[in-house]
């Protein structure tokens, strides 16, 4: 993804949401500065991992501008081509 994503910045809005509630918003960003993501991290508020069903670390949710969901991968899943082709989807959408 991080190949990827550069490609649609200005297209595609992507998030990385901490997977447990116990990490803190510093801790996400010190990660995602080690890692060199360029995208912003959050952290998870109230149910939000329950209700979209999120069980497993790396669990990867796409939804489009109208909050559909467009694709959902878990860990390991999804290669650059595969990125691709979701972001172009999104990107076709907006």
């Amino acid at each position: 993804m991080k190949e990827v994503h550069p490609d649609y910045a200005g297209q595609v809005v992507l998030y990385a949401v901490g997977a447990s509630p116990v990490d803190s918003l510093v801790e996400l960003e010190s990660f995602r500065q080690r890692e060199g993501h360029p995208w912003p991290v959050a952290a998870p508020e109230g149910r939000m991992l329950q209700d979209l069903n999120v069980a497993i670390r790396s669990t990867k949710i796409a939804f489009n501008a109208d909050g559909i969901i467009r694709y959902r991968a878990g860990f390991g899943d999804a290669d650059a081509d595969e990125w691709r082709l979701v972001f172009e989807d999104l990107a076709g959408e907006s």
